[in-house]
């Protein structure tokens, strides 16, 4: 099985440090002419609130913002990543040179409300499914990301308790309607993807009656994707595969229905929700000037 992105503290810390790069590059470009009008020397301490209750997640980037502009920057977290936070609640202070924490301020915030958003959505469909009698579903995520932040997505859906689909089309096999029309059969589609199988972390297909579910089941399909199904077919599904193949429901899924779409003894629910349709958590930032060094 191929060797991908293994979401270790290093790993993550890189990536933030990359992202934030990007970021600030776009926004920074060749200075800050706003922060210009502070004198160079002047410090500053300030805090960031959260305006509502959130799964805190972010603090790598939000770290790498402030110390690529100041590495010195004092920065102390009261709600640590993976930790719930009250609504009007401090969750840092920071503390160092104010050009440095005024032009950092905007992307540190975009990154932590982001990914905060995404794990406070996550921990929401997460406790839902633990909430249903003897549910094994596993929350997941797809690849409906923002470009260029997939990774970042993918952690904190795994910080908010979920789990993690294929981080691209080059790491797993996910046999749509289009391949298997493209191939001639569900068969057909399976066994060439099989030879696939070393560079693969795993090897899906998608289905969307209980005909073609029995297909794949016949063809030796060990994952299997219930494509919109209702739930008197996923519960049909579950009978028939008779725990064969691991079960996957997905399509459109929302909060409301992910409890009773969990009670059909699924074993995974994908949703495009938790990374697509992303409201921000809203956090603000206060400022107050220090001593002015002479």
């Amino acid at each position: 099985m191929a060797d991908f992105f293994d979401f270790s503290t290093e790993s993550i810390a890189a990536l933030a440090q990359s992202d934030v790069a990007r970021s600030l590059q776009e926004d920074v470009g060749t200075g800050d002419l706003s922060a210009s009008l502070i004198d160079s020397e002047q410090r500053a301490h300030a805090t960031v609130r959260s305006r509502e209750a959130a799964v805190i997640c972010g603090t790598f980037w939000t770290e790498a913002a402030f110390r690529q502009l100041d590495p010195a920057m004092q920065i102390i977290w009261h709600v640590k990543e993976g930790q719930k936070c009250e609504a009007d609640q401090i969750v840092l202070e920071l503390e160092g040179f104010a050009r440095a924490m005024l032009s950092a301020e905007r992307t540190a915030l975009n990154f932590l409300q982001l990914l905060s958003a995404v794990a406070t959505k996550t921990h929401d469909y997460v406790t839902a499914v633990k909430e249903v009698k003897n549910a094994r579903a596993q929350i997941v995520d797809t690849r409906k990301t923002l470009p260029g932040l997939r990774l970042a997505q993918k952690y904190a859906v795994r910080t908010g308790g979920g789990g993690n689909h294929r981080l691209g089309l080059y790491d797993a096999v996910l046999i749509k309607e289009n391949h298997i029309a493209a191939a001639g059969s569900v068969k057909a589609a399976l066994q060439r993807a099989l030879c696939m199988a070393e560079q693969a972390s795993f090897i899906e297909i998608e289905v969307e009656t209980l005909d073609q579910l029995q297909d794949a089941l016949d063809a030796g399909a060990g994952m299997i994707l219930l494509d919109n199904m209702s739930l008197a077919q996923m519960a049909a599904a579950v009978n028939i595969n008779a725990g064969r193949a691991t079960l996957e429901a997905s399509g459109g899924v929302k909060l409301s229905a992910v409890q009773a779409i969990a009670a059909t003894g699924v074993d995974r629910i994908s949703i495009g929700s938790l990374t697509k349709n992303v409201r921000a958590i809203d956090f603000s930032m206060r400022f107050k000037p220090l001593t002015l060094i002479p």
